[in-house]
């Protein structure tokens, strides 16, 4: 009799990897959505997660998540119970959702490890709710422009890795031939600097490179993410500036002027149009650009646009002189700016919400001095990102549907990983967050896992506790702790 009900729930309530990839596939080609009780086979799951509050791309309800080859394999009622040979993790009230997809991190590894690295960068992802990431070209040594820039990358990775990882290209003056070669090797698309980047091994291109490079994206069916600055205004805002306060948070402000971002954008539209590429708009800021955003995209230009938790959070005003932990580029602008992002975001003229961690060692950050306009322009907070814009959701009347739209369907999306990652559906890989979203915690070194703790968003309190993170069915973070070593797949 045990083995009866084993079979007859494991053909109630699974099926096998490979059939539930092709089943699904073969679903949305016909326009039709996959549901639980359309296709079953034998094999019985490894795993069923089951809350009162699991978050669908149709709907939150009481339901199970059921799991066989670390694949989503059906959806089954809440009630549904497993016999006793099955893992059964019961989460209750809290949240069970699919895990976050960070399309712009920056891991620095090889080269500059001392700033990031994969063991602690993916860390500090599990613990934040976050199942994959992906890899920004630069700040690592070298960098991923060339294959053999990725080959270093992929060996550095190896092995390090508590989340699933994937990896952009990148685009600078006279690497255009290196482009299919970066595709073919898997990365997700590819990245470009419209200004000084930082760093001498990453240089930023010319429109002259740019109409070089983007007819083989289109070519190839890729994206170009695009760091939208231009320098002719910080050059001239410079120069005005020659005797300000170098502490002043204001003075920083002036230095990097919406018109830097204004041009940048109008020149990325113009060249979609001409070239066809698919263009992403990374860590926008400025709000004056949304209305050419919103018509480019009315026009139905190819063009998507991401902002960060630091625009939707923090406030020029609020920022203290030297307190250059705040420090980024595009700098974090006016109160009224923000509220303009956030209403963009609501109207979908923005796509996604991703982190831009972009972290350094501490003495790049010149705490000492407080010089914003030589310190490091970056900001750690690859671990927070789900409660900071949870706590910020909350205040602004969103909600758990928009939380999982902009946090995890989107990126997916944008790095082609969809048919995989950033939804609870049948043939998705099983990644996970279960999480409670009534409670509270505050910021401290202690609890951050990403390498150098420096952090705007130190002493916060914030709402939305991560208990526990699944890669691919896998438990790789909970209770406060890592299960076993990193052991999770790059995703190229």
């Amino acid at each position: 009799m045990r083995r009866f009900l084993l079979y007859i729930f494991s053909v109630r309530s699974t099926l096998q990897i490979y059939g539930a990839r092709r089943f699904r596939a073969s679903l949305l080609k016909q326009g039709k959505k996959p549901n639980g009780e359309l296709i079953r086979y034998m094999k019985p799951p490894d795993l069923i997660i089951r809350s009162r509050r699991v978050v669908t791309p149709e709907k939150i309800e009481p339901a199970s998540v059921h799991i066989r080859d670390g694949v989503i394999a059906a959806l089954g009622d809440w009630d549904e119970l497993p016999p006793s040979q099955i893992s059964f993790v019961d989460a209750g009230d809290a949240v069970v959702m699919p895990g976050l997809v960070d399309s712009h991190v920056h891991v620095n590894e090889p080269g500059r490890a001392r700033w990031e690295g994969f063991a602690t960068a993916t860390r500090a992802a599990a613990a934040g709710g976050i199942t994959t990431i992906v890899d920004m070209p630069l700040n690592s040594i070298p960098p991923t422009t060339t294959r053999d820039g990725l080959a270093a990358k992929l060996a550095a990775a190896s092995g390090q890795c508590f989340v699933d990882a994937a990896f952009w290209g990148g685009v600078v003056p006279g690497n255009t031939t290196e482009i299919k070669r970066l595709l073919d090797a898997g990365v997700r698309g590819f990245k470009c600097f419209l200004i000084d980047s930082g760093v001498d091994e990453f240089p930023h291109v010319a429109e002259a490179d740019l109409l070089e490079a983007m007819p083989e994206l289109a070519k190839l069916n890729s994206v170009l993410l695009v760091h939208a600055e231009l320098s002719e205004p910080i050059e001239n805002a410079a120069a005005e500036l020659k005797n300000s306060n170098p502490q002043s948070y204001e003075t920083f402000l002036r230095s990097r002027p919406r018109a830097a971002e204004n041009e940048a954008v109008a020149l990325m539209i113009r060249l979609c149009r001409e070239t066809g590429a698919r263009v992403h708009i990374v860590h926008h800021s400025s709000s004056d650009a949304l209305p050419l955003l919103k018509a480019a995209r009315a026009e139905g230009l190819p063009l998507t646009v991401e902002t960060c938790p630091h625009y939707l959070t923090f406030a020029a005003e609020e920022i203290p002189d030297g307190a250059t932990e705040y420090k980024c580029c595009p700098p974090v602008r006016e109160r009224e700016n923000r509220e303009k992002l956030w209403a963009a975001l609501a109207d979908g003229t923005i796509d996604m919400v991703v982190s831009d961690h972009s972290p350094c060692t501490p003495n790049l950050k010149l705490l000492e001095t407080g010089d914003f306009l030589n310190a490091w322009g970056g900001i750690a907070a690859l671990q927070f990102t789900l409660p900071v814009m949870w706590t910020n959701l909350q205040k602004r009347g969103f909600g758990l549907r928009e939380l999982t739209r902009w946090m995890s369907d989107a990126p997916a999306k944008l790095c082609g990983l969809d048919e995989r990652k950033g939804r609870l559906e049948i043939g998705c890989d099983a990644d996970i967050v279960i999480w409670h979203p009534e409670r509270e915690f505050k910021v401290a070194p202690e609890i951050i896992e990403f390498k150098n703790k420096l952090t705007p968003y130190a002493g916060m309190n914030l709402r939305g506790v991560v208990e526990a993170t699944y890669v691919r069915g896998g438990k790789v973070f909970g209770q406060g702790r890592f299960a076993g070593e990193a052991t999770v797949a790059l995703l190229i």
